[in-house]
């Protein structure tokens, strides 16, 4: 394990947070490229186990994964600085953007346009990563099957905890020579969500990323107090298990139902947004805040929902060690993570129905997505967003 001095450790996670495009998937592909497969700072069935339980931890995972390697690093503030270093440019940009969306709008000539060919191209980042990890957590037929299933619960609006929960039974159970009771509970959960489907009309999906939501007028216009955005932030931290998408039903019950400082409408185009940029997608917590409060609003919300991340990996890190050696636990993780591959694969179909509109837009997926796939360059994430930018405008 290397010992980073200390601006190098917080620049090396800045770039990271600078390259981090195409949302969890590609950003933690991108940190086990560089610190596993090509420096080899732990073994790829360690980092597998980690990725594993920071999926059931509150908060973004590639954000808790940096903290994690900037404590193997220099200690809990090396930490500190990497989940800093990670979260910083993200937040720079998104609150850069809340602030010209509240001065002059998305209806600038061409934006439109632009902003659809961007959510294109990260829509193919989303499909090329869900391959490359995938290539490492799925290796046997169970790993496949509990890949698969969980992809199938996740489009029928299954909800996650119960879907991992099975995932890594079904694994332990199956590794330990129980797989007769393996092949019952696989059979009980597609019984479960079978009956779920029938009686709820059909696969839900992620409805709210659909833009089918109707807005709630009317929408606050005095400023919410800072100590309110900072609780419903940490709130919402505290909540996201089993992926950023989890907080979304939390902030749009404060930001839209409750408080009514923003409208539906408004919440989306913040989902949109973060969408773009090099960030968790917990990052539109800063456009909700902005929106709830001005510029100390979009910084207390923002403090307030990756709060949980920073502490539940600096304060349960030796914790954590000893659990994921633990060969009971790390068969359960390994059956665990191959489920949220699932759960990743499900929340990607979502997003492929909404971004590919047409078919300009299939033949943008396709060409991004043969260039991602030939390409080993570091840049080629910012280089395809960019291109799609350009396609865009044109």
């Amino acid at each position: 394990m290397p010992r980073d001095p200390w601006l190098r450790l917080f620049l090396r996670f800045l770039r990271f947070g600078a390259l981090a495009w195409g949302g969890p998937v590609a950003q933690i592909a991108m940190i086990r490229q560089e610190l596993v497969d090509e420096e080899r700072w732990v073994s790829s069935a360690q980092f597998n186990r980690v990725l594993a339980v920071y999926q059931v931890l509150p908060g973004p995972e590639a954000h808790e994964l940096c903290v994690y390697f900037g404590m193997r690093s220099r200690g809990r503030w090396g930490g500190v600085l990497a989940g800093l270093g990670f979260m910083l440019p993200g937040f720079v940009l998104m609150f850069a953007l809340s602030w010209a969306y509240v001065r002059y709008g998305l209806q600038t000539e061409g934006v439109a346009a632009v902003f659809a060919a961007v959510q294109v191209a990260v829509a193919a980042l989303i499909v090329r990563a869900v391959v490359r990890i995938g290539e490492h957590v799925v290796t046997d037929r169970w790993l496949w099957g509990i890949a698969i299933g969980a992809t199938v619960a996740q489009l029928a609006g299954i909800h996650f905890g119960i879907v991992l929960t099975v995932a890594g039974a079904v694994y332990l159970l199956a590794q330990r020579q129980f797989r007769w009771l393996a092949w019952a509970s696989a059979a009980a959960t597609a019984a479960g969500v079978i009956g779920y489907v029938v009686a709820m009309g059909g696969l839900t999906g992620l409805a709210v990323l659909s833009g089918s939501a109707a807005d709630a007028e009317p929408v606050r216009r005095d400023g919410m107090p800072l100590l309110a955005l900072f609780w419903s932030g940490l709130k919402a931290g505290l909540l996201t298990f089993g992926g950023a998408y989890t907080v979304i039903p939390f902030l749009q019950r404060d930001a839209v139902t409750q408080g009514a400082w923003m409208s539906n409408t408004q919440f989306l185009d913040g989902l949109a947004l973060s969408g773009l940029l090099p960030a968790p997608l917990i990052i539109f917590s800063t456009f909700v805040g902005y929106l709830g409060g001005g510029p100390w609003g979009a910084v207390m919300m923002t403090v307030g929902i990756f709060l949980p991340a920073f502490a539940f990996t600096l304060v349960g890190h030796d914790a954590l060690e000893r659990v994921v050696h633990q060969p009971r636990i790390r068969l359960f993780l390994e059956g665990l993570t191959a489920g949220v591959v699932g759960l990743i694969a499900g929340t990607t179909l979502a997003l492929i129905k909404v971004s590919l509109t047409g078919l300009e837009a299939v033949i943008l997926f396709a060409l991004v997505l043969a260039v991602l796939f030939a390409s080993k360059a570091k840049l080629v994430i910012p280089a395809v967003i960019a291109a799609a930018a350009l396609w865009g405008w044109l």
